[in-house]
C-alpha cells in the first residue's frame, strides 16, 4: 500500500536525519586533533545579527594541533576572537591582525575520559530519537486500521520499521566505538 510505503521512507528519512544531527554534535567533541567543526555553532554578532563564524571566516587545519581562522574582513578579527574565548571550549586563541590561530592542547587521560561520557550521552540521545521515530511511525500505521487496512498489513510493517530501527541502533552503536576510539588514541 502506497500510504504504508510513504510512512517508512517518512521514519527513515528521519532517522537519517538523526544520525547527521548525531554526527554534528560528535564533531564538537574533540579528540586531540585540529578540526574546523570544533567551531561549529560558535556565532558573533555581524552587522547586527548572529552569523556562524563559518560564514564570516575561512577556517584551516594548518597541522593536526593548530586552527587557523583568517576572517573575510579584517574589522571582525576581534569579535570573532572574543567569541572563541567566550566559548567553553577551552581555547586560547592568538590574533595577529590577519589571522586567528588556536593551538589545539593534547588531551590528558582525565579529560579524554569525560569527552568519551559526553560522546556516550550523544550516542543515548540519538538512540532515543530514533525509538521515538519509531513511535511515531508504529503509531500512524496503526491509525491505517481504522481506514481499513488489515492488521497483517500493518503488523508486517510495523516489523520493518523495528529491522529499520535496529539497523539505525547498529549504525548509531558503530559510530560511536569509532568515535570512542579516536578520543582514547594517544
Amino acid at each position: 500500500m502506497e500510504e504504508i510505503e510513504l510512512y517508512l521512507d517518512d521514519a527513515k528519512d528521519t532517522m537519517d536525519g538523526a544520525i547527521k544531527h548525531l554526527l554534528i554534535e560528535l564533531g564538537k567533541i574533540r579528540a586531540g586533533k585540529a578540526s574546523p567543526q570544533m567551531l561549529e555553532g560558535l556565532q558573533i554578532d555581524y552587522y547586527g545579527s548572529m552569523t556562524p563564524i563559518q560564514n564570516v571566516a575561512t577556517i584551516n587545519t594548518p597541522d593536526a594541533r593548530t586552527l587557523a581562522i583568517k576572517p573575510f574582513e579584517k574589522k571582525i578579527i576581534n569579535d570573532i576572537e572574543k567569541a572563541i574565548r567566550n566559548s567553553n571550549l577551552g581555547f586560547s586563541p592568538s590574533n595577529d591582525g590577519e589571522l586567528i590561530r588556536i593551538s589545539v592542547p593534547p588531551l590528558n587521560e582525565e579529560r579524554r575520559r569525560e569527552l568519551v561520557k559526553r560522546a556516550k550521552n550523544e550516542i543515548e540521545t540519538a538512540k532515543i530519537n530514533v525509538r521515538n521515530i519509531r513511535q511515531d511511525a508504529n503509531n500512524s500505521l496503526r491509525k491505517l486500521t481504522k481506514e481499513g487496512v488489515s492488521e497483517d498489513l500493518i503488523k508486517s510493517s510495523e516489523e520493518r520499521v523495528q529491522k529499520l530501527t535496529d539497523s539505525f541502533v547498529a549504525k548509531i552503536e558503530q559510530i560511536f566505538s569509532v568515535k570512542e576510539k579516536e578520543i582514547m588514541e594517544v
